[in-house]
């Protein structure tokens, strides 16, 4: 079933191409960013986006474009398939893909990075190509697979350049025991998420390179998320010095997710330097016992059930599959998820839909980064670990 499920989605890409829209890229746009600017003509044009989200791209001109963060994560998927089946189209696709991604960086910056090709709106507004820590450390982490796979340092060198990126141009909350970087050069946000993206490469470069200096940034780093886990387990996306009030306290299922595994990435390349295995355990826990149900359903945060949001499946499939290694009490959810998934938001065609909102929508927009790229990386991590049995 997940192998047969992974083949079809493959098809559909290779099929359409690596372009495609996404979720945010008609958020940046002029009358968008005008109607945000009240409660109420935001969430009407949210509601409409939502409804006719082919409508609106049309209107407003949108274009297909490819995405860095998609091409990273199809490249880490096409890596694990060449892996499992030993296919050299898997390896040649994975290769195209690092090749562009090589190609199509953020210039001007001290090392290799990337964002988004669309202009975005945050807390404050991020022109188009603007590198994020996020985008850039998912990329640099598919470099270091490749390098892990393929053997070739050349992939290890980009990588290595993600990191004076990180250390250089982001900006920095630091102190003698902790430090959060920013989100992009052009922010001075505080996201747990994103801040142990940027520690779990500069550990697993620093790993790799044996550079004291990395290893250290990246221990920082994680001090400063660990320091603000909730006593359950849990962590809220935004961290202080942004006031955790009602409006902040979110506790969303992908961003826990990826809090989760960066930890777990830093847990194995710092091994005995750097130990957080009592708080990783009390996260896991947290995020299988509330944000998943007992059939597979990933619950959109830890306030409500709905949308049901494939990027929240894509990471859970992830999570308990990178988490394994560590406990791998929860391993099986993994498998739920899929199936779930699978049932009720693969397409007959073969892509996932974006969301089910649990009122008799379902949202079935292709989008290639926020729910392709994913799912086609947690199938890949499932095909394997049941090719592995």
């Amino acid at each position: 079933m997940h192998r047969k499920s992974l083949e079809k989605l493959d098809s559909w890409i290779r099929q359409n191409g690596w372009a495609g829209y996404d979720p945010y890229d008609i958020k940046g746009k002029p009358p968008f960013l005008l109607f945000s600017k009240s409660k109420y003509t935001a969430f009407a044009a949210h509601n409409v986006l939502r409804r006719f989200p082919m409508v609106t791209r049309k209107l407003f001109r949108v274009k297909k474009e490819v995405n860095a963060k998609a091409m990273a994560l199809m490249a880490r998927a096409y890596l694990r398939m060449f892996k499992t089946s030993g296919d050299e189209s898997y390896k040649k696709l994975a290769m195209e893909c690092l090749e562009w991604l090589n190609a199509n960086f953020s210039p001007n910056y001290s090392g290799k990075c990337w964002g988004y090709p669309f202009d975005w709106q945050g807390r404050t507004f991020i022109p188009k190509g603007t590198p994020s820590i996020v985008v850039s450390s998912i990329a640099a982490h598919t470099f270091l697979y490749a390098y892990e796979i393929l053997g070739e340092k050349k992939y290890l060198d980009v990588a290595r350049s993600t990191c004076d990126f990180i250390m250089n141009d982001l900006n920095r909350d630091e102190n003698e025991n902790t430090l959060c970087f920013s989100y992009t050069p052009a922010d001075n946000w505080h996201v747990h998420n994103a801040n142990l993206f940027g520690a779990s490469v500069l550990a697993r470069v620093g790993a790799f390179t044996r550079e004291d200096e990395l290893k250290k940034l990246a221990i920082k780093s994680i001090n400063f998320t660990m320091n603000h886990q909730n006593d359950d387990g849990s962590f809220y996306y935004w961290a202080p010095p942004t006031p955790v009030d009602k409006l902040f306290k979110l506790i969303d299922n992908y961003h826990t997710g990826f809090v989760l595994e960066s930890l777990n990435v830093c847990r194995r390349a710092l091994g005995s330097d750097f130990k957080c295995d009592k708080e990783l355990k009390k996260g896991l826990d947290f995020y299988a016992r509330e944000l998943f149900t007992e059939t597979g359903e990933a619950l959109i945060s830890t306030k409500d059930r709905y949308p049901i949001n494939i990027h929240s499946c894509a990471q859970g499939i992830i999570t308990f599959i990178e988490l394994a290694d560590f406990d791998a009490t929860h391993k099986m959810i993994s498998k739920k998820v899929a199936d779930w998934t699978i049932e009720n938001m693969q397409d007959s065609s073969g892509y996932f839909y974006h969301l089910i909102d649990g009122k008799g929508y379902v949202d079935k927009m292709p989008y290639i980064r926020w729910g392709q790229a994913w799912m086609l990386l947690a199938l890949s991590y499932l095909v394997k670990v049941e090719a592995e049995k």
